[in-house]
């Protein structure tokens, strides 16, 4: 009984070895046919382009090179005057930066004066009077701030027109509206708060007024 069990079990065991080799063999098989189709497909491939070579003449040859030089050179030539172009706006933007850098400098510092400017013009009109004293200290600090007025002229700096002009938000602006004693002065300026100022051709504070309407 024993004798019969091993022997089944032998024989099951070479069952199962023999499964397992058929099982290799076929994905052998296949693998190999794979290889064989992509042989054919490389080779039926480099036939085709071999046989249109063939087909022309060194002449042909030598138009189609010249063709795609040509395409070549005409990109390489397109990028170059891209590239120069691109080079050429850069500096020009450069030199504006520069420009106005130079030109508009100071204006940090300048607007930072405008508080004692304004000082300065209040302090004018507090002064106002009949006694000798006054008068003469009103003059001389009328002498230095036309002094100190036109120093920041010299550097670029100009009021802002408000004395019945048209209101314009490029300039002012308003910080009241009221209404016009004539119909010439709606939409004109009526007082001004406080002044305006440019430097140059850029406005660095607008000035505040009190527009007719």
């Amino acid at each position: 009984m024993k004798k019969r069990h091993k022997n089944n079990k032998k024989n099951s065991h070479s069952m199962n070895q023999t499964e397992e080799k058929k099982v290799q063999q076929e994905e052998l098989n296949e693998q190999a046919t794979e290889e064989t189709v992509a042989g054919e497909n490389l080779t039926d491939k480099e036939a085709t382009e071999e046989t249109e070579k063939k087909e022309l003449t060194p002449e042909e040859q030598m138009q189609q090179q010249l063709i795609a030089c040509e395409e070549k050179i005409a990109a390489q030539q397109d990028q170059i005057l891209r590239q120069a172009a691109e080079f050429d706006n850069y500096r020009k933007r450069t030199l504006k930066e520069k420009a106005e850098l130079i030109k508009n400098g100071g204006e940090k510092t300048i607007s930072a004066i405008l508080p004692i400017i304004d000082d300065l013009e209040r302090a004018l009109q507090n002064m106002k009077s009949d006694n000798e004293e006054i008068c003469a200290l009103k003059d001389g600090v009328e002498l230095i701030y036309n002094k100190f007025l036109k120093t920041l002229q010299q550097e670029g700096l100009n009021k802002i027109e408000t004395q019945e002009a048209d209101f314009n938000t490029d300039f002012h602006e308003a910080i009241a509206l009221v209404p016009a004693p004539t119909d010439e002065l709606k939409g004109k300026i009526l007082d001004c708060v406080q002044t305006g100022y440019q430097l140059n051709d850029k406005v660095i504070r607008h000035a505040k007024v009190v527009v007719g309407q």
